[in-house]
């Protein structure tokens, strides 16, 4: 998975990865088969908690804002 493209993207195979086999391993494909889906779902379809998968959103959103305000002061 090194240096892959992602046939739906053409970037980074690694970047759209998932563990889902029944959406090619795809988050492109996921999201395209499924539309946007509540956290209640993708913790279910993922395994792990709800909880968790807020934290993980928070962590997500906390290093996009810092991303965003570091393009702007550039």
């Amino acid at each position: 998975m090194n240096n892959e493209k992602c046939e739906h993207c053409n970037g980074e195979r690694n970047r759209c990865w998932i563990d889902y086999p029944e959406d090619e391993n795809c988050i492109h494909v996921a999201i395209a088969k499924n539309g946007a889906m509540t956290l209640e779902e993708v913790a279910k379809r993922i395994g792990v908690s709800l909880v968790r998968i807020s934290q993980i959103e928070k962590q997500a959103l906390k290093k996009l804002n810092k991303r965003i305000k570091f393009d702007l002061s550039t």
